[in-house]
């Protein structure tokens, strides 16, 4: 029966998706409340003994270079839809990316850009660069391939031809155990952060943590394997 529940609940928190797709894409971020899309925001306040006692661990696996500060997140393999970077941008730098697990899964994929407890969250949108296929493009990371990615949007130009961008980034995902950095160009920093997602394909919200004078100081991609900042199963709970 919990292995039963456990599905259900999966299938019911991806249901979100659905239930928030009928949202307006010109709306502002500041429209919604993040913490009504999800949950698991309270995990950042979290210390690590906390963490542990919920079945969640966090690994810092390097950190991502972002030389325009513009940062796109999408599923490298997906090469029919456009790469548009997030909205907001940050201090161009070089910065920690932490993977939270949980379940044997990567539960959420963040980049760190200061150090603190947000003071309020923010629904992470992407640059409409074009009319949306549909209604909820803009709002989420949508992964076909059970694989995601962080990156400078420079990464999209520094290859000689779309076809050979897309190669390499196809190349980097399919060779992956869990996670990685690469970097493009041999001698140059520039580089590529790629990840499982959770259980596996669906469409998943991004989150600003910002602190007081509303500057970033976290990204958070929710690949929904917590539930209320918890990663135990229902049975453990």
């Amino acid at each position: 029966m919990s292995g039963w529940s456990d599905a259900l609940r999966r299938f019911l928190r991806r249901g979100r998706v659905w239930l928030f797709s009928d949202l307006p894409v010109v709306a502002s971020p500041a429209d919604w409340d993040a913490a009504e899309i999800s949950s698991n925001l309270g995990v950042f306040a979290l210390s690590f003994a906390e963490m542990a006692e919920r079945n969640i661990t966090a690994i810092t696996i390097g950190e991502l270079e972002l030389p325009t500060g513009e940062i796109v997140a999408c599923d490298p393999l997906i090469t029919g839809l456009g790469r548009p970077p997030f909205s907001r941008k940050v201090k161009p730098g070089r910065y920690p990316v932490i993977l939270l697990q949980a379940q044997g899964c990567i539960a959420a994929a963040v980049l760190r850009f200061g150090p603190g407890l947000p003071a309020r969250w923010e629904l992470a949108t992407f640059v409409a660069d074009r009319p949306p296929v549909y209604k909820s493009e803009f709002l989420e990371l949508i992964v076909d391939d059970a694989v995601a990615s962080f990156m400078d949007k420079s990464v999209l130009t520094i290859m000689s031809d779309q076809e050979e961008l897309d190669d390499y980034l196809a190349g980097v995902a399919c060779s992956i155990d869990r996670f990685c950095i690469d970097s493009p160009i041999e001698g140059n920093p520039i580089n590529v952060v790629m990840f499982d997602t959770g259980y596996g394909d669906g469409s998943y919200r991004s989150f600003w943590g910002l602190d007081a004078a509303g500057e970033p100081l976290l990204l958070m991609t929710d690949f929904e394997v917590l539930e209320n900042a918890d990663g135990r199963n229902e049975a453990d709970r």
